[in-house]
C-alpha cells in the first residue's frame, strides 16, 4: 500500500525506505504550504532536494 504524502503522519513517512528522518520536514512543509499536487514537490522539502528517486516515489502517492 502506497503512503499518501498529503495525509501520512511523520511516523508513516519515516517508515518509507529512503525517507527515514525526513517525515517531520515533509509534514511541516505540508502544513506551511498546503497539500502536495505532485511527488516532484518533495524536492522542495528542506533536506530532500535530489534525494527522492523513482524507487522512493514508487512507495508514495498524492491524493
Amino acid at each position: 500500500m502506497k503512503v499518501d504524502v498529503n495525509t501520512a503522519d511523520q511516523e508513516a513517512l519515516d517508515d518509507v525506505p529512503g525517507l527515514k528522518g525526513h517525515g517531520f520536514e515533509i509534514v511541516r512543509y505540508r502544513q506551511e504550504r498546503g497539500r502536495f499536487s505532485d511527488l516532484r514537490q518533495l524536492d522542495e522539502v528542506p533536506g530532500l532536494s535530489g534525494k527522492v528517486d523513482d524507487a522512493i516515489r514508487a512507495e508514495l502517492t498524492v491524493e
